[in-house]
């Protein structure tokens, strides 16, 4: 029971210094703070995950740095793709996407990608992994317990709130699809949905009507609860599978608020 508790805290560890990675990086590229994390907490546990796992399993390659450096670079790339897949599977979502990164693999994984995690992985399981089993080793068994309940609990209640936040994305989305038709048969506005067509609807409308404008961001703002509105904000590249375009376009009145 214990090692188990061990892994669950060495699983948050490296979950938040993933959040603490991800944030910062896609803050910098954004030039403004962003949450980055699938969960309301600062958690991404991909990388919990994929730490662990590296800590587990390669162990044994420690004195083999580029064999280490191989194995954690594949094994990084092969559960982050498995992870966008069932993602998107599960919520009709692309949650991050390399398309425009050289040598990406249907945009899930790409070289990068799995150069940096390669090199993570060597950092995980010669420097940091020694010195995080030592420090959870001196913690008191009874602070080992009741930490690993009170975090079980709370991720397990961050966990449902979001998958319940998210859980109807598309349907907001077609919601919103919708209400957007109806407002250009009304104006009598038959346009086509070609690529960008919404994305420059919005631009036109902004010309010509902010009261039009301010209504659909009205809209768009009660249709997506604050999870589906958070996940929009967190992750920049995020594609609906059935709704990219309409979801640009949220994304474009919601920025304009």
């Amino acid at each position: 029971m214990l090692a188990v508790e061990h892994l669950f805290l060495w699983f948050l560890f490296y979950s938040f210094l993933g959040w603490v990675y991800e944030s910062i990086l896609v803050s910098v590229q954004e030039r403004r703070f962003v949450n980055r994390g699938f969960l309301n907490g600062p958690l991404c546990p991909i990388y919990g995950t994929g730490a662990v796992l590296a800590s587990l399993v390669l162990g044994g390659l420690s004195g083999h740095p580029v064999l280490l450096f191989l194995v954690s670079a594949l094994g990084a790339s092969v559960l982050e793709y498995a992870t966008s897949w069932a993602m998107e599977r599960l919520f009709h979502a692309r949650w991050w996407d390399y398309t425009d990164f050289r040598f990406n693999l249907n945009g899930r994984i790409c070289l990068l990608g799995a150069v940096v995690f390669g090199l993570g992985g060597v950092l995980i399981v010669r420097v940091i992994q020694p010195q995080v089993e030592y420090w959870t080793g001196l913690m008191p068994l009874p602070v080992v317990h009741w930490l690993s309940i009170v975090c079980l609990l709370l991720l397990i209640i961050d966990l449902t709130v979001t998958v319940a936040g998210i859980a109807h994305f598309d349907d907001s989305l077609a919601a919103f699809t919708d209400i957007v038709q109806g407002h250009a048969a009304k104006a009598g506005d038959h346009w086509q949905w070609g690529r960008d067509a919404l994305r420059g609807r919005i631009h036109d409308w902004a010309e010509s009507s902010q009261e039009v404008l301010s209504g659909l961001r009205d809209v768009a703002a009660l249709m997506l609860n604050e999870q589906q509105r958070r996940m929009i904000e967190s992750f920049p590249r995020l594609k609906s599978v059935n709704y990219d375009r309409v979801l640009e376009t949220i994304r474009e009145l919601l920025r304009r608020d």
